[in-house]
Order: C-alpha cells, then structure tokens, then sequence
C-alpha cells in the first residue's frame, strides 16, 4: 500500500510517498481502507519535533517508533477478524489512532473497541474524516473547564479545526459565546453560532472591558497576562497549542502553577484524553444538526508536503484533508 512516510525530522519536503506493507487484522480486528485523512497540529509538530520533548519519545536523531503521520480518518471496511462483532466488510465508519498515527496511508488496523464507528449518516467520508481530532479535544477541555449553561467563555483561534467544534460544544452546553478570529473568518464563526465575534486584527478582547468565566485559547497566541486580564478570578483558562520551545513550555507550566495557587485563574493545558463516549457524542449532534465539520483545502496523497506546509503556515480554516480516493 501506499504510504506517507518520513524517517528524519524536519520541513514538509522530508515526506516521501512509498509502498509500505498492508496491514493484516488480527481476531479483534477491522482493516480499513482510508478514503480521507487530514493533517492537523499534532501531525506537523511530530514532522518538525517541535517541542523538542518529541525526540524523547519516539527517537531522539531520527523519529523510530512512528514513521506514518495522522491521526483522523473516514474509510471502509475491508475485512475483519474472526471474533469481531461491531463492524461487517463495507461499513463505512471514521475514527482516529490517537497517538499511534498512521492514517496517512491506504489502510489502517485498528481494534474493533478503538476510536472507530459507523461514519454519520448526514455527512460524507471526507466531512467524517475531519471530526475526531477537533471534536475530541474541544469537549475535553470544555469539559475540563467545567462549562455550564448561562456562562461566558472567549474562545481564541475559533476558526481552527479545535477551535470550531469549540465553538458549537460551548454552544450546546448552553454557554455565551464570543470568539476571536481574523477579519476573513468572521462570517464562518458567525453561522458556527457565536454569539459575538472579535477581529483580533482591529480589536484587542483583553482591552474590551468584557470579563469571561472561561478563556479558551485554542492556538496557544492569546497571552497569558492578556488572557487573565480578560478572565474572571477564579475562572478557567484553557491553554492549547503554543509554542514548542521547551523554556516556553516549562515558563507556562510554571506561571500556570502559581496562578492557580493564587487563586487567580484555574489553568488547564497538556494533551487531550477522549473518553469512551466521546465519539458516540460527536456522532449524536451531528446527525441531530448540532455540529458540523469545516474543510478547507483537499489534497492528494501525493501532494502531503503541500498539505503540511499549508497546515503549518496557521492560517487554515476548520481542516485540511488528504484524499486517497475521490468521490464518496
């Protein structure tokens, strides 16, 4: 099968298309042809090693343990094993590999208990492809955040692929929602359901005088200080994304600890963790209209460089996808 695959670290151009061995699925489990994908965060920082904390574990020179990239994908159901129960040959169903990547191939295997279901019956495999990795760590962290009906939250970076599930979550937990974007995306975060929009380019949301019970900052460019200023004391502030310098990292980690001793702010950060019901969620309010997917850019496997230096450029709206089929 055909694979993207990347054996140094480092720009998008390290990403050679190859043929790698197709997966065999064990008793309890489903192989499934990938008909899309997407690149997202995760995928260009692990490329680029960036934090430099990557190198730690999955090879410090060159990447050992990972050698094929992404983390979400919509396909079919090609064969199963013998003891599986969940899935039949040509279900269509979308899902993700967390942290084991891999999507950015023809098949993938995977478990018949992982991240994986029937795709929504409302959207296409390539809108399914785009779901989890967004979808999934916005409800973490709204979770995290202790949303509840009735409060305001800021969310900052709301056209991204976290930030507009973000967004329509906060929504559907019944929050007030302002979201800070660029002037070009402020109709799409508008029809999201927001229910105040910030250009960030001409206004300054820590300068507004409007105070929120959670600062959600999805892209990691908010500001600490700014952030707090616009914060409630005592109120959550969501930090996702940021730069992968490691002193930067340890520096946020630090102020965050003596923020939340002070009282000032509850900080929430680090790497989302899906819960089992999680997916079943996502898949409820999209089928109810509740959420819906953004797709920006569609690229070939073939043009996957193209894709991440896009990706990483920051400047997407909702998700970059990468098809290995078309049409469906």
């Amino acid at each position: 099968m055909k694979a993207a695959v990347y054996a140094r670290y480092g720009a998008p151009d390290v990403l050679e298309i190859k043929d790698v061995e197709k997966p065999v699925p064990g008793d309890n489990e489903v192989l499934i042809r990938i008909h899309a994908t997407t690149v997202c965060t995760a995928d260009w920082r692990m490329r680029r090693a960036d934090p430099f904390l990557v190198r730690f574990m999955i090879g410090l020179w060159r990447p050992k343990k990972i050698h094929i990239l992404g983390m979400e994908f919509a396909g079919i159901v090609e064969s199963v094993g013998n003891a599986v129960t969940r899935f039949d040959v040509g279900d269509e169903v979308f899902g993700g590999t967390g942290f084991k990547f891999g999507a950015h191939a023809e098949y993938t295997c995977l478990p018949e208990h992982a991240d994986l279901a029937i795709k929504p019956l409302n959207m296409t495999l390539n809108e399914a492809a785009a779901v989890l990795f967004g979808g999934v760590s916005a409800l973490y962290f709204l979770k995290k955040a202790n949303i509840q009906a009735g409060q305001k939250i800021l969310i900052y970076g709301a056209s991204g692929s976290v930030g507009i599930f973000a967004v329509q979550l906060a929504k559907h937990f019944g929050a007030y929602v302002t979201a800070v974007c660029s002037t070009a995306n402020l109709d799409l975060v508008k029809s999201l359901g927001a229910d105040n929009v910030v250009d960030y380019t001409r206004e300054d949301f820590a300068r507004a005088g409007r105070i929120y019970d959670i600062v959600f900052d999805t892209v990691g460019k908010s500001g600490f200080s700014r952030s707090l200023n616009a914060l409630k004391r005592g109120g959550f502030y969501v930090r996702v994304g940021g730069s992968g310098r490691v002193l930067s990292i340890l520096g946020g980690m630090v102020r965050g600890k003596w923020v939340s001793i002070t009282g000032a702010a509850k900080v929430v950060s680090g790497v989302a963790r899906g819960t089992p019901g999680d997916q079943s969620l996502l898949k409820e309010l999209i089928e109810a209209g509740k959420l819906r997917t953004v797709i920006d850019r569609c690229y070939l496997l073939d043009e996957i460089a193209e894709a991440h230096r896009y990706a990483e450029a920051g400047h997407k709206k909702g998700h970059v996808v990468i098809l290995l089929e078309q049409g469906r």
